[in-house]
């Protein structure tokens, strides 16, 4: 069996969970998010601890190798209902910076146009203009990530400056630009 696939999953107190067949679904303070279980997996809760486990005898070996997955994705889902997840990216350069306006994103990093994004139901986003970050925060990991990953495609950082967006505490690996060429 899988090592993180057995651990148990304690589920908060401001979380309720409810297992209908292979449908999870977590309420808590954050909204409600629901995930579908692998056929042959199965969770249990008792006295607040989940756990998930093989149903299936004679395929242990195939539902092994998803089964520390499932776990995770199950933990992920009861902890973005009750604390949410947050991405934040940094954006360097000279003139760069982002406006959130309702429901859209505009991003200014030097392109010919503003690059606009819609900021997908369920999640936020907040620019600082002083330490020039957009945090995106939501419930759904998945979807913070993704978001997240969009937003640092239209300019990812370029070694010689770092300019451009990264996350926040991501190394950028420098090159030293060109150098005075030597006496002739």
């Amino acid at each position: 069996m899988s090592r993180i696939g057995k651990k148990p999953i304690q589920i908060p107190g401001k979380v309720k969970v409810d297992i209908k067949g292979a449908e999870l679904t977590a309420t808590g303070p954050l909204g409600s998010l629901n995930y579908t279980l692998p056929s042959g997996l199965k969770a249990v809760i008792d006295n607040g601890i989940l756990n998930i486990s093989i149903e299936e005898k004679g395929k242990e070996k195939l539902l092994n190798a998803i089964h520390g997955t499932t776990r995770a994705n199950v933990f992920n889902v009861i902890e973005g209902v009750d604390k949410g997840f947050s991405k934040v990216l940094e954006i360097n350069g000279l003139g760069y910076k982002a406006i959130v306006a309702g429901t859209k994103l505009t991003i200014e990093v030097g392109l010919s146009h503003p690059v606009i994004f819609d900021i997908p139901k369920g999640l936020t986003a907040a620019y600082d203009g002083k330490t020039n970050t957009l945090e995106i925060k939501g419930s759904d990991k998945f979807l913070v990530g993704d978001f997240a990953a969009k937003i640092r495609r239209v300019r990812p950082p370029e070694p010689y400056k770092g300019s451009g967006i990264k996350y926040q505490g991501e190394h950028i690996a420098r090159k030293a630009g060109k150098t005075a060429a030597g006496g002739k």
